[in-house]
């Protein structure tokens, strides 16, 4: 997984519209990236909503939220559809953001292993330089965490 003071690398993903967004199309912006392994699933839904509900926080302190799934274009549109997500989604199918951030690794649920997405959420500064990183987070706190951050 990527440490702060790396440079963020830039991607180019498709929206939930199907618009390609590049990381670089947020230059001079503080950017909260999160990482998140499937839509509509319970702990993906309570963070997603999270962030939406501290959405006008986020834009007050000039921040961009970007959540970033293997999904399909068309179930990140239903997920935004569904739970109201003013935030941009970003579909991953290839994993090229995701291994770029270190993000997908093995993980183990009730014994079982298997690679996948973990959880994970990176402030890049407006010099496209990662600030923070946050691995493994809860998704009920880490939008209220990054907030924290942010104000201080």
């Amino acid at each position: 997984m990527l440490e702060a003071g790396t440079k963020a690398p830039d991607f180019t993903l498709n929206d939930k519209d199907g618009n390609p967004v590049s990381l670089h199309d947020f230059a001079g912006k503080r950017v909260v990236l999160y990482f998140y392994p499937k839509d509509n699933t319970p702990g993906c839904t309570r963070q997603a909503c999270a962030f939406a509900g501290a959405y006008e926080a986020f834009k007050s302190l000039d921040a961009v939220v970007i959540g970033v799934s293997k999904d399909s274009v068309a179930s990140h549109q239903k997920f935004a559809e569904k739970y109201g997500l003013p935030f941009v989604l970003l579909s991953d199918p290839e994993r090229q953001a995701i291994e770029a951030y270190g993000v997908w690794q093995e993980k183990k649920n009730y014994g079982k292993v298997s690679m996948g997405v973990v959880r994970s959420t990176f402030v890049i500064g407006p010099d496209g330089v990662i600030e923070k990183v946050m691995p493994k987070v809860k998704p009920d706190t880490n939008a209220a965490e990054i907030l924290e951050y942010l104000r201080s």
